[in-house]
């Protein structure tokens, strides 16, 4: 295996080094009419930033002095080779210079210069043996990448007078990328994020994850709501990823196990598939660091391929096999409601631990040459898995370091405990993942006899921790903390909780003296009972610990996490104490020093200084320097200029600005007009009941309904003007969320187009919400909506987003908004609802029938039902608001509760908005508030918290 990501000996096509000034300036200079020649010389791989700084000073161009980072590329060297690679590495038809072809030639080119500084990153991380962090998430949602990387390596101005140059605008060139499929929501653009910090921050680290063909799906809105379609980003291929085809590893599925000598067991049979290495460079900002982000595609060897049963005609048998290995890759999430389903999901998490680990055990022998020890392991690697997907790294390590490296199971068990740590982004129970020990046992067998090994570990632990004096407490303990659900306890474990004085045949001889005549005559009946109850109550065991027929016997996939791990970490404070006091309640007290918070964080490169560059350049003038970019605590001086009127006019100029693209981004993609001079409301995220997308829309046809009670002029004089923004997706198997799509797009088609209320409300669904429309939506938006039902966020990043480019957030106290409210001030955050520690009452409450709806909650659910807002049957959805048990009833979310609550709220944020000074003044307050939520900051806690890494700023 190659031993850098990207080198000559492993990558055999060329790339061409920019033309740097000190160069000759007519390299690539084409006169009209003339062939294309250049000397050969020049365009000898470069890979490693070293070699081309030699290379430079055998020209005599730079001195010792000197370093390669003077040179910076101009626009001139740029457009040479931009037009290069729209020659010499050509997707399109060489005709035309269009911008599909503008695009890949631009991406490629800047891809070369991420080359360079990604490759001397690792020559140096491999010469020093630095400990490294690996984050292993299921997503990563990147977004555009083009903006991004020259912003980091501070090309934009080069860049945009290159493609002027050459006929085209950096933007439209921009807009040409698709958004890489590769995640969904909060949990894959938080890992992103990181990413971006990690590399910023000079930290040592890697991301893996699997990369996906159609990505979740490609939303549509249609006349019957939401439709899917497979996303094609791939369809032009990918200019920023690089094929390592160099590096690949076998993962096998089903098979069985034997025992081989001297005990060793042997995984053998089953399905064989192999993962192939895609890499993708991640640059950090004004930083050579480059950090790399690994996804891994499924194939299987050419032989699999039956070539007789094709020529026979079987051509599902033909590729059946190449079949079953690609598929693994092929979406996000597919659904899991069939066995195929939670079968393809199972394999796609094992596939992404398993290489990984491969890759990541490989480099530690690698670096670690002719010294390989073991033990210390821990001391050069930590693995981050991201939520629970990743959890079968802890047994696939063990089954490594066991099976393939010849560790004892005490060594093997001690490593991997000191390697892995775990993030929780979620309290909701059916997001804590429980797999069918049934499904394991076929698909991954070995695993199944290490993780009841890791059970019977913890079981012994609790044991331990808990006597077996109090049964009913160590009952408890065992039913809340075991990692196999319903499964019967291991027999050595059930003669501890028995733990007899004696055995019982020694208690039945110990009746029988030595006086025992050879002429034993028989037990009577009542003696035999009377010793088979002896016999019993000695041996009796807890009968909850038995397992029960009926019900499934399950692998609890977040208790191996907090058994294997050592350390767990929450994300935002309200939910890392949620975390503790309740999700694992009973781990925490056994193991408190394992239990951290790490509050989220977002790039402010990406979220503010590339998407906002109005906003940045302001914020940039007050505070006297560009130094808030990667030192967001600088933002903390707009507090003291928050009333000045000339900070005041030119933060409202550049909101203005902004509404006005986003009108216009309107306007291309839904149709609907709407006036930029209106207050712009957002909430876009995942379509989820506990996000209660539901109440911001049952909010909005109340708002609707009193408008149309009123005379024109009362109208104007009661509501601030409002365009009401919604996106995310639904998950395709989602009804109830799908439903609630389908009725946010039937309220817009009934408001937008009443002439009655004009622009005075609109309402309006955005198709396929991903990263790069929400750089179109947050820096125009003005109130944002993070309404959960609180509790049950575990941070939220998108409010982090908003609250840094100026916009003022409506709320509960859940996950971040807790935080956040603290940071920007209690009065530039409009509060609503009930607070989490109530919320179990609230339910109770409602299922003892006392709850009493307020009737103005009762009048718009009439209202829906009326039909004004189009013929669809919203029976189902109004009834999930209703009643007071069963399944899909008795409005879990609590929609109905703080309905009056938001109402009220909203009443408060038309009063702001008409003054529009004191509104200007809380979003000033907002982006100053919002220093503590770069992912910079929370990067810089798990390095020091967590993996126990130091920034390594390369030579």
């Amino acid at each position: 295996m190659a031993s850098l990501p990207f080198s000559a000996t492993s990558f055999h096509s060329t790339f061409i080094c920019f033309n740097y000034k000190a160069r000759n300036p007519n390299l690539f200079f084409l006169k009209k009419g003339s062939s294309f020649t250049f000397s050969r010389r020049k365009f000898i791989i470069k890979s490693v930033a070293s070699d081309q700084r030699q290379d430079l000073k055998e020209e005599g161009q730079i001195t010792e002095e000197a370093s390669l980072d003077t040179f910076v590329p101009d626009s001139a060297s740029i457009a040479s080779s931009i037009k290069y690679h729209s020659e010499f590495t050509p997707s399109f038809a060489p005709d035309h210079f269009e911008l599909p072809k503008a695009f890949k030639a631009t991406a490629e080119s800047v891809r070369d210069s991420l080359i360079i500084n990604w490759n001397a990153t690792y020559a140096y991380y491999e010469k020093i043996n630095v400990k490294q962090a690996y984050y292993l998430s299921m997503e990563y949602l990147q977004g555009r990448a083009l903006l991004n990387a020259i912003g980091n390596l501070e090309l934009t101005g080069a860049y945009a007078e290159a493609l002027k140059k050459l006929g085209h605008n950096l933007e439209d060139v921009a807009r040409e990328e698709p958004d890489a499929a590769l995640g969904n929501g909060g949990l894959g653009r938080l890992a992103s994020c990181f990413l971006d910090s990690l590399a910023t921050l000079n930290y040592p680290a890697w991301g893996y994850g699997l990369r996906y063909k159609y990505g979740l799906f490609k939303q549509y809105i249609t006349k019957d709501g939401q439709e899917e379609v497979a996303e094609n980003w791939l369809e032009m291929g990918n200019p920023w990823e690089i094929v390592r085809n160099d590096v690949s590893y076998p993962v096998k599925f089903y098979g069985e196990v034997i025992s081989g000598p001297e005990g060793i067991k042997e995984w053998v049979g089953g399905e064989d598939i192999t993962a192939v290495a895609y890499d993708v460079p991640i640059p950090g900002y004004k930083t050579k660091t480059t950090i790399n982000l690994r996804l891994w595609s499924t194939k299987v060897a050419p032989e699999k391929f039956d070539l007789s049963a094709f020529n026979a005609g079987d051509h599902a048998k033909a590729y059946s096999a190449m079949n079953n290995a690609e598929k693994i890759c092929y979406i996000l999430y597919p659904g899991d409601e069939s066995l195929e389903g939670k079968t393809l999901r199972l394999k796609q998490q094992y596939t992404l631990c398993s290489a990984s680990l491969q890759d990541i055990i490989a480099r530690y022998e690698r670096r670690s040459g002719e010294f390989l020890n073991w033990e210390i392991f821990p001391e050069k690697v930590a693995v981050q898995m991201n939520d629970t997907h990743p959890t079968l790294c802890i047994p696939e390590l063990i089954r490594i370091l066991i099976d393939v490296k010849g560790l004892s199971w005490e060594q093997a068990w001690n490593i991997t405990q000191r390697t892995v740590a775990y993030t929780n982004h979620t309290v909701l129970p059916e997001a804590l993942e429980k797999w069918s020990l049934e499904l394991m046992e076929k698909l991954l067998p070995r695993h199944v006899e290490i993780i009841k090994m890791i059970d019977e570990e913890l079981v012994q632990t609790i044991i331990d921790e808990y006597g077996t004096e109090d049964l009913d407490l160590l009952q408890e303990k065992l039913k809340q903390m075991r990692i196999l659900d319903n499964i019967e306890l291991p027999e050595s474990v059930v003669e501890m909780i028995a733990k007899p004085e004696k055995s019982s045949v020694e208690a039945i001889e110990s009746t029988e003296e030595d006086d025992v005549s050879d002429e034993e005559t028989e037990p009577t009946a009542e003696e035999d009972e009377l010793e088979e109850e002896e016999i019993e109550e000695k041996n009796e065991v807890p009968p909850i610990i038995e397992p029960y027929p009926k019900l499934p016997k399950l692998v609890r996939m977040a208790n191996l996490c907090v058994a294997g791990g050592y350390a767990v970490n929450g994300v935002a404070e309200i939910h890392s104490e949620i975390v503790k006091n309740e999700v694992f309640n009973d781990f925490y007290e056994m193991w408190p020093e394992k239990f951290q918070n790490k509050t989220n964080g977002v790039t402010p490169r990406r979220w503010i200084r590339f998407c906002n560059p109005d906003l940045s350049k302001i914020i940039t003038k007050w505070t006297g320097s560009e130094d808030w970019v990667v030192n967001t605590e600088k933002l903390l001086t707009l507090r003291k200029f928050a009333d000045n009127e000339d900070l005041q006019s030119e933060w409202r100029e550049a909101k203005q600005r902004n509404k006005v693209k986003v009108a216009s981004f309107l306007r291309e993609k839904t149709g609907y007009i709407v006036n930029p001079d209106a207050m712009f409301d957002v909430q876009v995220k995942r379509i989820h009941e506990y996000k209660r997308q539901l109440l911001n829309i049952m909010g909005i046809v109340y708002r609707y309904k009193k408008m149309k009670e009123m005379s024109h002029e009362e109208r104007k004089a009661s509501f601030a003007p409002r365009v009401c923004i919604f996106g995310g997706k639904a998950f395709a198997t989602y009804v109830q969320a799908k439903r609630i799509v389908k009725f946010i797009t039937d309220v817009g088609a009934t408001v937008n187009h009443d002439p009655e209320i004009g622009d005075l409300l609109k309402v309006v669904f955005v198709p396929d919400y991903n990263v790069s429309v929400a750089e179109m939506l947050i820096p125009g938006s003005e109130l944002s909506q993070h309404i959960s039902t609180a509790g049950m966020e575990a941070s939220g990043t998108s409010n982090m987003k908003f609250a840094m480019n100026g916009c003022i957030l409506i709320g509960t106290l859940d996950g971040a908004n807790v935080e956040i409210r603290q940071e920007v001030g209690e009065d530039n955050f409009f509060l609503f609802g009930a607070e989490a520690h109530e919320i179990a009452g609230l339910r109770k409450e409602r299922a003892e029938g006392k709850f009493v709806p307020d009737p103005r909650f009762e009048e718009v659910k009439s209202y829906v039902r009326s039909g004004v807002f189009g013929p669809y049957n919203y029976e189902e959805l109004m009834g999930s608001l209703e009643g007071n048990e069963g399944y899909g009833r008795a409005d879990y979310f609590l929609v109905g509760k703080d309905f009056p609550s938001y109402i009220e709220c909203q009443d408060k944020v038309d009063e702001a908005y008409r003054d529009q000074k004191r509104w200007t003044k809380m979003s000033i307050l907002n982006t100053a508030g919002s220093y503590k939520f770069s992912s910079d900051r929370t990067i810089h806690e798990y390095a020091r918290d967590i993996w126990r890494i130091d920034p390594v700023v390369l030579p």
